[in-house]
Formats: structure tokens, sequence, C-alpha cells
């Protein structure tokens, strides 16, 4: 792929200048509140960028358009549980966190219940956290591979090596103030993207025509209802049920028992201002998201005038070219060109048609569109086996890689290397915030903890460092395996996280609204809900976003059931 030297000129101007920042911004008492919590004095609006900051990793900038190219916009629905979850966080979770001064939120449950139930949900956390950084630490990693044929080891490396620079000198405040210059070059730049797509259509051809052309394709199903002609569709991944519901559990546990976002509103100044930040990350979100899906819809449009792969992997497809399935894939190529030939012509047609506003014609045209489709599809799943044959580790997800492709192949010189920046900073910002809370739980919920010997606060602080620069290097290592997770890399990350956040999400819950339920009860109901889960998951019995709704219910349900065998067990003792 295209890379020049201006591209490499303004990466690397662009990255030094976060690093720089970060740095500098990092002057903060050396104990462990100004180090992880930035001595609790950030406004609203700084709480907020971090907030989002985090959310918004490389991944959601590198597969989000891919994911709505290839399964169009119902990805958002993932978000619509989201707004409500905020409000409920700032009723309930974020006033008990800031009275109680927590470093971690996983304290308070020690205080509620006891140690063993606190370094379980911690330990969870942990788990889950460390995995999908080293997933967010590849993202990156793949796009220097893509582009420049560079080994995954030494892109992981110089990656996770760059970040943790300014991760272990800076602490939180760093974390915070770079997230903030971070988010502003990422949105101020990231729709150069879709006007290139729109501006290099052919003549006649604009913004609207575009959005038909994804619509009448069958990308802007924005709503899905998840029913099938056999009733609702259990295993569908995204419709509007499993997105307000599976959705609104997944960000309630997300946003108020994971320690990466708990420790952004905790570094503010009073309950006010996190609020303030939890609920406009709640308003902003959505549309935000709808806005990055929406550049995969025009990035389909453009690709429906001018030619597009069958395979958007360049290096696997170098791979299978060279061995012995080479015919038979250039084959499937050849056919692939020519219906896109077909197409083009189709779409320029039910373009004028849709001008002219002859319904009667764009509804056959638009059936034609989508037949066509469906055999490219066809065509897509036969090449994929193709490379399976050629190469049966190679991973046949290309997801990942239609916005490299559309970035590198259309974008003037030095723009695509303020793109490729602004996927390495997105990274940066997400996982920063997960290392140094990472470093925060481990610190605080075991080392603190369960060592027999005080510690000052300067001795917390050097540990702190420690941990962060030992979670980085664990995250790197998890970075070496993600090549092989065959999902796109925003799902893999989101199927990750509901293996663990419900049942982290029910352990809260029982705390917060269940008075009766004890420590013991809640703790060995966590570990039979976290069982279920993964049986369920793995016997594919239902999509992914369902296993936070399970795994909070689970613990719920079988804490109180355990509670109520221990007390009538107590009772006939004392009797």
């Amino acid at each position: 792929m295209r890379f020049l030297p201006l591209d490499w000129l303004v990466l690397i101007a662009t990255l030094a200048v976060v690093i720089v920042y970060g740095i500098y911004r990092s002057r903060t008492g050396k104990n462990p509140e100004g180090y992880f919590l930035g001595n609790r004095q950030m406004p609203w609006w700084l709480v907020m960028l971090s907030i989002m900051g985090t959310q918004a990793s490389a991944i959601t900038f590198l597969t989000a358009p891919g994911q709505a190219y290839t399964d169009g916009m119902r990805f958002v629905q993932y978000y619509f549980g989201l707004p409500l979850a905020m409000i409920v966080l700032c009723i309930s979770f974020v006033p008990l966190f800031h009275r109680l001064k927590v470093f971690t939120a996983y304290e308070f449950l020690e205080s509620r219940f006891d140690v063993k139930t606190r370094t379980l949900t911690s330990f969870l956390f942990l788990l889950s956290r460390g995995f999908s950084t080293g997933i967010s630490i590849f993202a990156p990693s793949l796009v220097l591979h893509s582009m420049l044929g560079w080994d995954l080891t030494v892109t992981n490396l110089f990656m996770g090596g760059l970040l943790i620079v300014y991760t272990v000198s800076g602490g939180a405040k760093a974390v915070a103030y770079t997230q903030q210059l971070q988010f502003l070059i990422i949105y101020a730049a990231m729709f150069i993207a879709p006007y290139y797509a729109v501006h290099s259509l052919p003549e006649g051809i604009g913004f609207t025509e575009a959005l038909h052309i994804a619509g009448k394709s069958g990308k802007m199903n924005v709503i899905t209802t998840g029913t099938t002609d056999n009733g609702f569709d259990w295993k569908d991944r995204y419709n509007i049920w499993s997105g307000l519901i599976g959705g609104f559990f997944l960000a309630l546990s997300y946003f108020g028992t994971d320690q990466s976002q708990v420790g952004r509103y905790l570094t503010a100044k009073d309950t006010r201002e996190s609020r303030m930040g939890l609920l406009m990350n709640g308003l902003l979100k959505i549309p935000l998201q709808f806005s990055i899906l929406l550049i995969g819809c025009l990035v389909f449009a453009f690709y429906a005038f001018y030619k597009a792969p069958v395979f958007f992997n360049k290096a696997q497809e170098t791979l299978v070219l060279q061995s012995e399935y080479a015919p038979a894939y250039q084959k499937l190529v050849n056919e692939y060109d020519q219906l896109q030939g077909q197409k083009k012509g189709l779409v320029l047609e039910l373009s004028s048609q849709l001008k002219k506003q002859q319904a009667y014609k764009s509804d056959s045209l638009t059936l034609l569109l989508k037949t066509m489709e469906a055999k490219g599809q066809q065509l897509r799943t036969q090449a994929k086996a193709i490379i399976s044959k050629a190469n049966p580790g190679a991973d046949t997800n290309d997801t990942n890689y239609v916005f490299l492709h559309f970035v590198s192949d259309t974008l003037p010189s030095g723009l695509v290397g303020l793109i490729i920046a602004i996927l390495f900073l997105a990274a940066w910002g997400s996982i920063a915030a997960a290392l140094n809370a990472l470093a925060s739980c481990t610190l605080m919920d075991f080392h603190r903890k369960f060592s027999k010997t005080s510690m000052s606060p300067i001795q917390e602080f050097r540990w702190g460092r420690i941990y962060t620069l030992l979670w980085g290097i664990v995250c790197i290592i998890v970075a070496q395996f993600a090549y092989s997770l065959g999902n796109s890399l925003i799902e893999a990350v989101n199927i990750l996280g509901s293996w663990f956040y419900g049942t982290i999400l029910g352990i809260f819950l029982v705390a917060f609204y269940f008075k009766k339920v004890k420590g013991t009860a809640v703790f060995y109901a966590a570990v039979i809900a976290e069982v279920i889960v993964v049986v369920v998951y793995y016997q594919d019995l239902i999509s992914f976003l369902w296993l936070n709704v399970i795994g909070a219910v689970a613990v719920i349900l079988f804490s109180g059931l355990l509670q109520l065998i221990i007390d009538r067990f107590k009772k006939m003792r004392s009797n």
C-alpha cells in the first residue's frame, strides 16, 4: 500500500506532539491519588473527553467503517442502551463512589460483602481488561503491518513501547490531558475520509445519491427488529432489542464497574462534575458512532463506482496468488471485477431514476442491485474459502482492512499519514486509560490489600509505575495472539467484555439493591453465573449482547437463592 515520505513526516510529527504534551502534563504529586486519579481535580468537560477517548479506541475508527461496509449501519443499535445506563449511574453509582473516596470500584465491595468478593470481582476485571487492551494494541499494529509490511511482533513492540512512555511517566493526569488533545485531533480530521469518498464520486453523484446507493444496497439498516419468518432470532447480534436491553446492561457494567471508566470520572472535582461528564457522553456517543459507521456506507458507495478487491487484506491475497490455488482465485477475481462493472452501470441508472423520482423503475433496479450485492458476497465467501485452503491459519475476516484500503488508495499524500496518526492516537487514548486502571487495581486490590508490610505514598507511587509497565508488557504479549481471533476487532472486544461484564454488574446490583444478601452467597453466585455465561457462549445459544443480561440476572437469582439456603441452614443449626 502507498505510504510516502510526507505521510511519514505528518505521522511522526503528530505522534511526537502528543507524547511530549503527555509528558509535560504529567507533573503530579508522587502519591497514588495524584498518579491514579489526578488528585481528583478534573472539570466535567475533561472527564467527558477522557471517557469518550477511552471508548473510542483505534478499533472503533479502524473497523467500524468496515463493519458498516459489510453489514450495514445496524451496529449503531449496540449503543442504544447507553443513555439509559448513564442516568442509572448518575443516580446510584457516582454519588457512592465519590462519598467513599475509593481508588477502585471494587473497594466498595469489601465493605459491603467481604474480601473474597472484592478480590474475585477485581480479578475478573483484570482478566477481561488485560485481554481487550492487548487487542487494542494490535489494532494500530495491524495498520503498520498492512501498509508497510512490517512484522507484527515488531509493530506490537513499537506501538506498545511508545504508549508506555507517557502512561508510566504521567499516570491519570497525562492520560486525561493527552486524551483531550487526541479527541480534538481525531474528530477534526476523521471527516477528511468521507469528504474524499464523496468528492471522488462521478459528476452528478453527491452525498445524497451516495446515501441512496448505500440504502438501496441494504446498508442503511439503522433500525432492525431481529424478527424473521420463524419469530425472533436470538442469535441476531444487532437489533433494537439486543441494543436497548443487552446494550443497557453492557453499558451499565462498563461505565459503572470497569475501572478503566470508573477511574475516568473519579478524577472529577465532585459528584456534579462526574455526572455532567457521564450525561454528556450519553448524549454524544450515539451520533458520533453513527457518523463513524456512516463513513463505511460512503466508502461502500465509492466502491460501487470504482474497483474494489474481492478481499481487502492484500497480504493474504498475495500469499494465495503465490500458491497452487492462484488460478482458482484469479478466476474469482475476474468474475468479481466483471460483476462490479455491471453494478457500476446499474448504480448510475438507479441514481438517474431517483433524481427523476421514477419510483416504479427504481424499485426494480433496487431489487436487481440487491441481487448483485448478494452475488458479490457469495464470491467474497468463495474467495475466503480459497484463502483458507492456501493458508489454513489465515485470518479470512477482512473487515479490519476495508477502511485502510480506502485511505491508502484514495487520499493524497500527507492526509494518509494524518489518518494513520488518528488511528494511533485513538488507540493510545483507550490503552493508556486501561493500563492506568489495571495498575490501580493491581496495587490497591491485591498488593496493598495482601502485603504484610505497609508502604509510604512514595513507595505506592513507584509500585504504580512498575505495575503500569508490567501490564503494558502483558498486553503486548496478548496482542501477539490477536491476529487469530477471526472476528472484526470491534466485535472481538465487545464479545470478550460480554463474557465478564454481566457477572461483574450482577455483583454490584446485588450490593446496591439487595441488602439482605451477604458475601458468601454473592461470591458463589458469581462463580456459577460466570460458568453459565461461558457455556452459553460456546454452545452458541444466543447473541453475545444477551450474555450481559444472563450474567447479571444469574448473579441476582443465585445469590438470593443461596442466601435463603444459608439463612435456613444457620437457623437449623441454632435450633
